[in-house]
């Protein structure tokens, strides 16, 4: 497999891009007040790119043949991803008021920066490091 990691690190890398974007869009969408923002059509969109973006990560894993909690850098992306997910939920519905909403919003699309960095850096510290 490892004759694919071009490819797979590729479409990745894309996919991490199109699945931030589309939460930073639905996100502002919904403290806009637009309810189109959690349309099925964009909800399944969303999931579809985020398990493809899953599956992606996963194959990169065993071609690099990486265990993600023995990698300093890939555990503290692990848990930012779960905070994102979190974060993420609350953004875009579970949070009771705009305010919340706004800074769940913000604080997931923190999360996601980080994570970014920290994968260009492959280091804890992310875009400290690249600085």
């Amino acid at each position: 497999m490892i004759e694919f990691y071009p490819q797979i690190k590729s479409v990745h890398v894309w996919l991490i891009l199109l699945s931030g974007s589309l939460f930073a869009l639905r996100g502002l969408l919904v403290l806009l007040g637009q309810r189109w923002a959690m349309h099925a059509a964009l909800r399944y969109l969303s999931y579809s790119i985020d398990s493809a973006l899953l599956t992606a990560a996963m194959m990169l894993l065993v071609i690099l043949k990486l265990n993600p909690f023995l990698t300093p850098w890939l555990a503290c992306k692990l848990v930012l991803l779960v905070l994102y997910v979190v974060l993420g939920s609350f953004a875009l519905k579970r949070a009771a008021t705009v305010r919340g909403r706004g800074l769940a919003y913000f604080a997931a699309v923190l999360c996601f920066v980080t994570m970014y960095g920290i994968a260009r850096a492959h280091h804890p510290l992310g875009w400290l490091v690249l600085a």
